[in-house]
């Protein structure tokens, strides 16, 4: 298959995200609504940690199977085995660290006098309003809602460049029945991960209780870094095979999408309503299973 047509097949299976993206537009849900789609939007990451973290363990697991029937493997093993603690402890880690950081900015951002106050200046020690402005910027006046969900948009991106991989290799194969059908299926991976990116955003408030709509740009902003990975993922997979490098980004993917998710359930004790979360972890887990059967049946 040509370089053309398999980055259109990449450009179909990212451009996908973009259907579940408007969801995060809803004004102002009821809270019992708002507690089910953030249930939803676990069940589909737990799939997805599910999903990513087995691809990435077979590698190893054919080692050792090897080392079992004295075929050798303990090396490959280790290597693969190395690779795969990495990159999970760089996944999880690196969002706690970034999350520590960002609260530090938010923090830091209260200690200045509030825009057009009026500052006095005395003899003595320095008064705390005389300090210079250090209101926060960027993505320090974000709220909650939006910083999560570029955070789940992270980890779906890792995995989706994964998944582009896989379309690149199978298309350079010539094997386009099979590509074909993994575009099919990535592509209702994807509209599913496109909701769990926004669902954070549904309900979303300012400190004084003010709905909060993300805008269009926001949205397409984080299509963009969940979905657009699958299509670099093509690029590269067309003409670039390596498993360590696919085990890489699925484990990094995986660290991030577990942090991502302790997140999320701390969102949802908050709610008291156990049934709601019970009720869409299911839907989402059948939502993720069911896509994934699409793509099974391409023999990927």
């Amino acid at each position: 298959m040509g370089l053309g047509t398999t980055l259109v097949l990449g450009l179909i299976a990212g451009a996908t995200i973009l259907f579940g993206l408007p969801l995060g537009r809803l004004r102002a849900p009821a809270p019992g609504l708002r507690a089910f789609l953030n249930a939803v939007a676990v069940g589909i990451l737990l799939f997805l940690v599910w999903d990513v973290l087995s691809a990435a363990w077979e590698p190893i697991d054919q080692a050792l199977v090897r080392v079992h029937d004295g075929h050798g493997g303990g090396a490959t093993a280790a290597g693969y085995g190395a690779i795969f603690a990495l990159g999970l402890a760089v996944g999880l880690l690196s969002l706690v660290f970034y999350e520590r950081w960002m609260s530090g900015r938010i923090r830091r951002g209260g200690t200045g006098p509030a825009r057009g106050a009026a500052v006095k200046f005395g003899p003595g020690a320095m008064h705390v309003e005389e300090l210079p402005e250090t209101r926060p910027r960027g993505m320090a006046t974000w709220s909650p809602g939006r910083r999560l969900a570029l955070l789940i948009a992270v980890g779906i991106g890792l995995h989706n460049f994964a998944e582009g991989l896989a379309i690149g290799q199978s298309a350079a194969k010539s094997e386009i029945a099979l590509a074909t059908l993994l575009v099919i299926g990535f592509g209702l991976h994807n509209a599913t991960e496109g909701f769990g990116i926004v669902a954070p955003l549904a309900g979303d408030t300012t400190d004084d209780g003010r709905p909060v709509r993300p805008g269009w740009g926001f949205l397409l902003a984080m299509g963009a870094i969940g979905g657009g990975p699958t299509f670099l993922g093509t690029v590269v997979g067309h003409s670039f095979t390596s498993e360590p490098v696919s085990v890489v980004f699925l484990t990094l993917a995986a660290g991030s999408i577990i942090y991502v998710v302790t997140q999320l359930l701390g969102v949802a004790a908050k709610t008291r309503r156990g049934d709601l979360l019970a009720y869409g972890l299911l839907l989402g887990l059948l939502l993720g299973f069911g896509t994934d059967a699409i793509v099974s049946a391409a023999g990927a």
